[in-house]
């Protein structure tokens, strides 16, 4: 990632400061399988990490086209929402594959509309970083100031920072979220499978349970045993269908 334009001081992030943002961002995102919801925890942990910034907010691109936003401040998410604005930092960055820095809206030449829109909320600086998260989804986290001259190079370093880990994390969050879904999808068509689909059928009729909750007792039962599911199943269809001695 290049940096359009580079603020003229010369902080930079220490080290302790750097572990303390990525342990942060990885303890918030590390087993979350849903991703809006690892937009909206991303968002917060940067609003109250990074010291200067007033609000956070994250536009999604999936497969070219908008597909959602997150934001620290419901009031400003129509800033990062690109069916507002197809004009606006957190495009540009994108699109650029550049971070983008507006230091003092009111002098902002770019995106009238958008900068208008923003000034009107209090926004008055601006930092948008790409975010490679896979490739079907991209985006940008967006870093907003209510003051003017107040995002430095060290809120440069930070924001760059931010979207190198966050985009792994969400990499990370969007492969749980398939697993998850194939599991699902593996989990229905266990249901009606022949022997199996039998066993659930008996337990959720002795248990008065839904289906997903009788497979379940099938497994638990598999490991305690120690033998496959399919075994447990074929043994309970068995004793179920014997004759009962008179």
């Amino acid at each position: 990632m290049k940096l359009e334009t580079l603020a003229p001081d010369t902080e930079t992030l220490s080290v302790l400061e750097t572990a303390a943002l990525l342990r942060e961002l990885t303890a918030g995102l590390i087993s979350v399988t849903d991703f809006d919801e690892a937009l909206t925890r991303l968002v917060g942990i940067a609003r109250g990490a990074v010291a200067g910034v007033d609000w956070c907010g994250f536009t999604v691109l999936r497969a070219g086209e908008p597909a959602g936003v997150a934001a620290s401040d419901p009031a400003l998410a129509g800033l990062d929402d690109l069916s507002h604005d197809h004009d606006s930092p957190a495009l540009r960055a994108i699109h650029r594959r550049e971070m983008i820095l507006a230091e003092d809206l009111e002098r902002e030449s770019r995106w009238p509309a958008w900068a208008q829109r923003a000034r009107d909320l209090g926004v008055r600086g601006v930092i948008s970083a790409p975010v490679d998260v896979d490739e079907q989804v991209i985006g940008a986290i967006n870093l907003y100031a209510s003051a003017p001259a107040t995002l430095t190079t060290r809120h440069q370093l930070t924001a760059m920072l931010l979207a190198e880990h966050a985009g792994l994390l969400l990499a990370a969050v969007r492969d749980r979220e398939r697993q998850l879904a194939q599991a699902h999808e593996v989990d229905a068509a266990q249901l009606t499978d022949g022997v199996l689909g039998q066993a659930i059928g008996v337990i959720m009729t002795q248990r008065g349970c839904p289906a997903p909750e009788a497979l379940q007792v099938l497994r638990s039962a598999a490991l305690s045993l120690q033998i496959p599911v399919g075994e447990v199943a074929e043994r309970l269809v068995l004793t179920v269908s014997r004759p009962r001695e008179n």
